[in-house]
């Protein structure tokens, strides 16, 4: 699938034409550089390998550093492979946000926020113990029995408990591209976009 490197600015709201109010999130997508390209003869596969958003040489190592001057660009804080363009491109080449249409649907994969430790109620949506009757007095948001007895006398794994929550990779599928500003590189799509602000994504067609 073919895409560009987007960074998530933020979420809004727009008005269509016939007055509703759509939630929506501003990405800035590219240009990206084409950084590699990925052939069957050398690799074994085809692909282009773009790179988004200048690093300082300073935070580079060299290895990154003769990567960027041979696709003769400066050295790029993400970089990321997609399958499937249609047109050839050449070392250096730059993508824009032009590569999307409006109207289309697109996929966007991204780092959900990290919320730390949190227990079975907000990481798995439990209930809780009963009521805040019958004696009940601390165990409102408590996970209750976890199903082992004598036999088999362990936890299986797998068990939903309490733990780390969000900081995965995310993908949302099929949200719908409401407007291309090519002016200033920003893509705004309906709905919204895994991660923080400033979080990098990845866009597929």
């Amino acid at each position: 699938m073919s895409g560009l490197i987007g960074k998530k600015i933020g979420m809004t709201s727009i008005f269509d034409d016939n007055g509703k109010n759509i939630p929506c999130t501003v990405i800035e997508a590219g240009p990206c550089i084409v950084t590699q390209v990925r052939t069957e003869e050398v690799d074994g596969y085809n692909a282009v390998q773009l790179g988004f958003d200048d690093a300082t040489e300073k935070s580079a190592t060299k290895a990154d550093l003769g990567h960027a001057k041979k696709a003769g660009t400066s050295v790029k804080r993400k970089v990321a492979e997609f399958k499937g363009f249609d047109e050839e491109y050449k070392l250096g080449d730059a993508i824009t946000v032009e590569h999307f249409n409006e109207g289309e649907f697109v996929d966007i994969a991204g780092t959900s926020k990290g919320k730390g430790f949190q227990g079975v109620v907000k990481r798995h949506n439990f209930g809780g113990v009963g009521q805040a009757t019958h004696g009940q007095h601390n165990r409102l948001r408590a996970p209750g029995s976890i199903g082992a007895a004598s036999y088999p006398a362990r936890v299986f794994k797998g068990m939903k408990m309490a733990g780390r929550m969000g900081g995965e990779k995310v993908k949302v599928q099929n949200l719908r591209v409401l407007k291309v500003v090519a002016e200033k590189n920003l893509l705004v799509v309906k709905g919204c976009v895994p991660g923080h602000k400033n979080s990098y994504v990845i866009i597929q067609k």
